[in-house]
């Protein structure tokens, strides 16, 4: 790769906070693309037009990535006045439209914790374990990587709130509710000793794949679809539920651990008819016409 291109990717290390996975997909983006056109930092408008036809089969979300990608590094060249001129209109613009996640609806969600909390009756370490794990998915909004990952010293004495690092290495402040303070008590008192995470397991702790198994038999049990059942689900449970409560879209965000609201909003699917009543009763103008 060319110095240029090096030199992105250590601004993004250093200034942007970028994890290593992020950094290895704009790594491989660059490289992809120099392996097309040659030399990134010196490449014109025609150039660029060529990789178009030949990322012509890929899917429009790779194609968006790519070419998120050079713009973002052709930006970094101006910046560093390394270019006076941008060619990254040449790029592909392909229509995406991101997913939106699956929604767990309240009776369901109410379903997943009242058998939990029925197994948590046991006093059972691993029932204990799982009713914490579900409380602060759905309670604070945790990733799945964020939750495993948990150090024992994240978890305050007396303050309501967590220490996660999210993505990027940030790290944010996350409330945690009175039910999940409750459980979190109650696994500290039977989890093992001597251990480094919250949520030990074989010397390390509790791996992703594991929670996933976890929260799909927990599914079963409670007679609801396993395949509507995950952490995502439990993450996006919390933000659309908090949103239909009258959360704030900024404060959202934050308990969140976006950086950019457009995820936010992404995120947080609400009905339409919900937003049109919204609208109608909170509008000044709706007001002055009653």
């Amino acid at each position: 790769m060319s110095a240029a291109t090096e030199d992105f990717l250590a601004m993004l290390a250093a200034e942007r906070g970028a994890a290593a996975n992020t950094l290895a997909a704009y790594r491989r983006d660059l490289e992809g693309a120099e392996g097309i056109i040659g030399d990134l930092a010196s490449a014109g408008s025609d150039q660029l037009a060529k990789l178009g036809p030949a990322w012509s089969d890929l899917a429009p979300s790779s194609l968006a990535r790519k070419s998120s990608t050079l713009r973002q590094f052709y930006g970094f060249l101006i910046d560093e006045g390394l270019r006076q001129d941008d060619p990254s209109s040449a790029l592909p613009r392909p229509q995406t439209r991101r997913p939106l996640p699956k929604i767990l609806s309240h009776e369901q969600v109410t379903a997943l914790f009242d058998r939990a909390e029925l197994e948590a009756q046991t006093d059972k370490p691993a029932a204990i374990r799982l009713l914490t794990l579900l409380e602060l998915l759905y309670g604070s909004g945790l990733r799945a990587t964020e939750l495993v990952s948990l150090p024992l010293s994240a978890v305050p004495r007396d303050a309501p709130f967590l220490t996660v690092t999210g993505k990027g290495g940030a790290a944010r402040m996350v409330p945690v509710s009175g039910r999940a303070k409750q459980a979190l008590s109650r696994w500290i008192a039977v989890r093992p000793d001597a251990a480094k995470y919250l949520f030990p397991s074989r010397g390390k702790h509790l791996t992703r794949i594991r929670l996933y198994q976890l929260l799909k038999e927990i599914a079963v049990r409670a007679d609801i679809p396993p395949e509507k059942v995950s952490p995502h689900v439990l993450r996006h449970a919390f933000a659309t539920h908090l949103l239909e409560g009258g959360a704030d879209l900024r404060v959202l965000q934050t308990l969140l651990g976006h950086a950019d609201i457009a995820t936010t909003q992404i995120y947080t699917h609400v009905d339409s008819a919900r937003l049109v009543a919204l609208v109608n009763e909170r509008h000044p103008l709706a007001k002055s016409r009653g």
